[in-house]
């Protein structure tokens, strides 16, 4: 059997790409392909997989991330693995998984929100110093065999920045489990959540569902239910500045209308409750959110610049609209209210969307892609 390791630094249990790892780990064990080890600072506990502890002592960011991945590098050499893959900028992996975009583009975008002041404070910031250039060698050491984009957003910007070659290039969507996240969540959570959060049975509601509210957009999402009247918004999440956009609500006249929950065990409830999802995101390579919603059946207001809006069909299952746009996400809005008749349809076209985005699809595709690599050409799909 074929030693695989994966390589991720921090483990958030209501992050993004850690739920990735954990989805892939769990499937590629079912598969039985391959023999899976994970490389970590910390983890949970997964069934049927080694975890290997990866945590030197650190100072600050650039420290943290430069002892992270000294410490991986060492521990993989040592043990030997037929593949590494890496979920972190890590120079030497075979394959690295671009979960988190690309960084120089990243920031690109950030600057483009920022003032004046604000940009030149990022442009002279250590740390994103260190991580354009770790990601710069990584993505030109000779020994990266494959790079797994998430999108094809990220696959472009890959290509614009470092100008690798379709060879070393594959989009894997992230799956999602189609059976768990369901439209029959509906009918199972939307009258009791409703109540508990005292939102009108029939009222148009948004969900957000997310850390990181800044980037990802929840200022824009509460201005523009302030636009509309009688729209709902819940934001599900964690963020140390709440209280910054508990104080927006309050003072644009919409706190009546927005439900701050915070973090959530299980935030399948609330995709029960909603009737669309919103993620006016700044960056966003690929967020498992927005598939979460679709399968749900909640069709998806999102930017240019997330991964997930190569998903959407504007009008049909959700609308997309630059991410600095906020006339364009209010009349997004409007379009969708004003199709209320339609929406049966929209719940279904984005049902359909998401169906063929199975944890076993999604690993049935790495899979094939680990075959390319491998010295035993026979790992059964």
């Amino acid at each position: 059997m074929t030693r695989l390791a994966i390589v991720r630094q921090k483990y958030n249990p209501a992050g993004g790409a850690e739920r990735f790892v954990s989805r892939a780990l769990a499937a590629l064990q079912a598969n039985g392909a391959l023999e899976v080890s994970l490389i970590a600072r910390r983890w949970e506990k997964l069934e049927g997989v080694a975890a290997l502890t990866a945590d030197p002592f650190y100072l600050g960011n650039v420290w943290r991330d430069w002892g992270f991945a000294r410490a991986a590098r060492q521990l993989w050499q040592h043990e030997g693995f037929d593949l590494v893959q890496s979920h972190e900028r890590i120079p030497g992996c075979d394959i690295y998984r671009a979960g988190d975009g690309v960084h120089a583009a990243w920031l690109q975008h950030r600057r483009r929100a920022l003032s004046g002041w604000a940009a030149c404070a990022l442009k002279l910031n250590p740390y994103h110093h260190y991580v354009c250039a770790a990601e710069r060698r990584m993505f030109l050491d000779p020994r990266l065999k494959l790079v797994i984009c998430n999108a094809h957003l990220i696959k472009h910007e890959i290509q614009q920045h470092f100008g690798l070659p379709e060879s070393k290039l594959a989009v894997i969507y992230n799956g999602v489990d189609t059976e768990t996240f369901h439209p029959r969540l509906r009918e199972q959570h939307r009258v009791r959540l409703r109540a508990e959060l005292v939102i009108p049975a029939e009222a148009p509601t948004l969900l957000y569902v997310g850390s990181g509210f800044e980037r990802k957009g929840v200022e824009r999402a509460v201005r523009a239910v302030a636009a509309l009247d009688g729209v709902y918004l819940v934001v599900v999440g964690k963020d140390k500045h709440a209280a910054r956009y508990q104080r927006l609500a309050e003072s644009l006249g919409v706190v009546e209308r927005v439900r701050f929950t915070g973090a959530q065990s299980d935030v399948k409830p609330y995709y029960g409750l909603a009737d669309a999802f919103i993620l006016p995101t700044l960056y966003d390579p690929f967020p498992n959110v927005c598939v979460e919603a679709l399968a749900c059946g909640l069709p998806l207001f999102t930017t240019t610049t997330c991964g997930a809006a190569e998903l959407i069909e504007p009008g049909r299952n959700g609308w997309v609209h630059d991410a600095l746009d906020q006339a364009a996400l209010v009349d997004a809005l409007r379009a969708w209210l004003s199709r209320h008749a339609d929406w049966p349809e929209l719940a279904a076209a984005a049902r359909a969307t998401a169906e063929p985005l199975t944890l076993e699809a999604m690993a049935a595709q790495l899979v094939n892609v680990y075959q390319r690599f491998l010295p035993d050409p026979h790992i059964a799909v």
